[in-house]
């Protein structure tokens, strides 16, 4: 016998919607994962990367919130990509409590070269969609994005 309860939460209007956003997250999450991996970068290695790339550099915590990365982890990515001399932390004057993450030139060097190229590598996908639904897929995504915050 079914439970009343479950039937009505199964029959939702936006269960699948919910399940469509989470295929779609997951074909573009292996898809990019993939091709990063073959540039040599884990995602989230790409991910400060590409956040610091065209900056002077920013703080922990202005990385942390314009990545997709949790504070937790990025202390062990910046490690890596420190061992890897594609990044460095720099102590501001004047504030010693705190530090500035920022590209080393060979940093610099695989950004130039890896951004452009996955961002090519996406475009193929996106392709797919007109400027309008573009437009209109962004503007929807964010309403739902803002309906969690």
């Amino acid at each position: 016998m079914r439970d009343l309860a479950t039937v009505s939460a199964a029959s939702e209007a936006f269960v699948p919607t919910m399940r469509e956003l989470v295929r779609a997250y997951q074909a573009f999450d292996s898809y990019t994962e993939r091709h990063i991996r073959q540039l040599g970068l884990t995602p989230p290695q790409f991910d400060v990367i590409a956040t610091l790339g065209n900056t002077p550099g920013l703080s922990m915590g202005e990385l942390a919130e314009k990545t997709l990365v949790t504070k937790g982890t990025l202390t062990g990515i910046i490690d890596r990509l420190e061992a890897k001399h594609l990044v460095r932390r720099e102590v501001p004057e004047g504030n010693r409590r705190s530090f500035t993450v920022l590209l080393t030139p060979e940093g610099e060097a695989v950004f130039r070269e890896v951004f452009p190229i996955h961002i090519a590598h996406l475009k193929k996908r996106f392709d797919h969609l007109q400027p309008d639904e573009l437009e209109n897929l962004r503007e929807l995504l964010q309403k739902l994005r803002k309906a969690f915050d």
